[in-house]
């Protein structure tokens, strides 16, 4: 059954963020309130099941494997399926665990590739992120037509990514050709009086034709329109989304002895909904 919701409110990495948007919780005069928007449920994963399962197979499928194997970033993990990297926990989460053996690290990947897909709507998900040096858990989407354009040219949005060394500073970006890698189009939020991995928070996206917005908690930090991209926008066609928790790589360093393991990323539900008139 579809249900219609009302809202008013006004990756492949990168190691330096050359265009960089701090908030901090206050209102912003000089974004254009949204207009009222009904925004209609057409996708999404609850995480309902028997603690130890695997997601669902009908919504996700993994990436499997190290940096070798199609994705690179300097990352120490290798991706796995296994229960202990990432299963439903019985309670209504998904959990991503990030394992230490040794010199040795296991995570998860997952992902809607080739199961959903979506262009524009609002794209969310409520999650509590892992922290220590060298963690980095990131909800994002990228481009169903990368496996015949590859990326940047694909796109990439990265609606949270999070430092474990700064729990409480969560980044949004994108990426496209000519601004991505060490090079997005980014902005961050911070918290004040608090950090990520304490509690539960939303981080969401709102996309159209003509501007991506990203939230925090139904706060509108950034909005990103095509002239604020230096080249081609690409955000013009389907995006499936990616949950994963990574260790090391180049935008956030390599873990220390005293990064605390293991390490987990608790994801209460995705959602996706469609504007609606």
């Amino acid at each position: 059954m579809k249900t219609t919701y009302k809202f008013n409110k006004s990756h492949i990495a990168y190691f330096i963020m050359p265009v960089l948007l701090v908030f901090f919780g206050c209102e912003r005069d000089d974004f254009q309130k949204l207009d009222e928007r009904n925004w209609q449920l057409v996708w999404s994963d609850e995480f309902e099941g028997e603690a130890g399962e695997l997601p669902d197979p009908s919504k996700w499928t993994f990436d499997l494997g190290t940096g070798e194997d199609g994705w690179g970033n300097q990352e120490l993990q290798r991706y796995t399926n296994n229960p202990e990297n990432v299963s439903l926990d019985g309670e209504g989460n998904l959990v991503i665990t990030a394992i230490r053996d040794g010199n040795s690290f296991t995570s998860a990947r997952i992902k809607t590739q080739g199961l959903f897909a979506q262009q524009y709507g609002r794209f969310e998900a409520r999650l509590k992120t892992p922290f220590g040096p060298g963690l980095w858990p990131a909800f994002w989407l990228l481009g169903d037509n990368v496996d015949t354009v590859g990326w940047p040219q694909c796109g990439e949005i990265d609606i949270m990514e999070l430092r474990g060394q700064q729990p409480h500073i969560i980044h949004g970006s994108v990426h496209g050709p000519g601004y991505s890698g060490g090079n997005p189009v980014s902005g961050s939020y911070t918290l004040i009086n608090g950090r990520f991995d304490m509690d539960y928070h939303v981080f969401a996206i709102e996309w159209d034709e003509d501007r991506i917005d990203f939230f925090v908690n139904d706060f509108l930090y950034q909005r990103i329109e095509p002239e604020d991209v230096p080249g081609e926008w690409v955000f013009d066609h389907p995006f499936f989304i990616i949950l994963n928790v990574a260790v090391g790589g180049s935008f956030v360093g390599f873990p220390i002895d005293q990064t605390p393991f293991p390490q987990r990323m608790i994801v209460d539900y995705v959602r996706v909904y469609t504007a609606v008139d």
